[in-house]
């Protein structure tokens, strides 16, 4: 999550609204018809705070990760963006080797309470 956060043209997505156009330019050619009324009726109305809740949320999912600090949480909204992400890209299924591996990923630690050990959550005592 934090390479993908460094990665981002913040500059195209926040002034621009790079990402946003393309999510859209996506989500309009989409075979599911829900995906592209749920993205005209939350994302399009607002591109804007869309962009920066994608960008931020990305920073704060890896910061939490790799801190260790409210784990579950981060996990369970990674493995959230992650298959939205695969919706999203339903027709090009030879881009989601990576995304499909992190939803995994993500669910394995949560199953296994990979925040009991080495984490933050662990020193605070977070989800016992």
């Amino acid at each position: 999550w934090l390479e993908s956060w460094r990665h981002k043209d913040k500059k195209g997505w926040f002034e621009r609204g790079t990402g946003i156009a393309w999510a859209a330019d996506v989500a309009g050619k989409h075979r599911w018809g829900v995906v592209r009324t749920g993205f005209r009726r939350v994302v399009e109305p607002r591109p804007k705070a869309m962009a920066y809740l994608v960008v931020y949320a990305e920073l704060a999912l890896g910061l939490g990760l790799v801190a260790g600090f409210l784990t579950p949480v981060a996990l369970v909204a990674g493995l959230l963006l992650n298959l939205l992400y695969l919706v999203l890209m339903i027709h090009d299924w030879a881009e989601q080797g990576q995304n499909a591996m992190m939803a995994l990923i993500s669910l394995v630690a949560l199953f296994a309470m990979a925040w009991q050990t080495w984490s933050l959550d662990s020193a605070l005592g977070l989800f016992p």
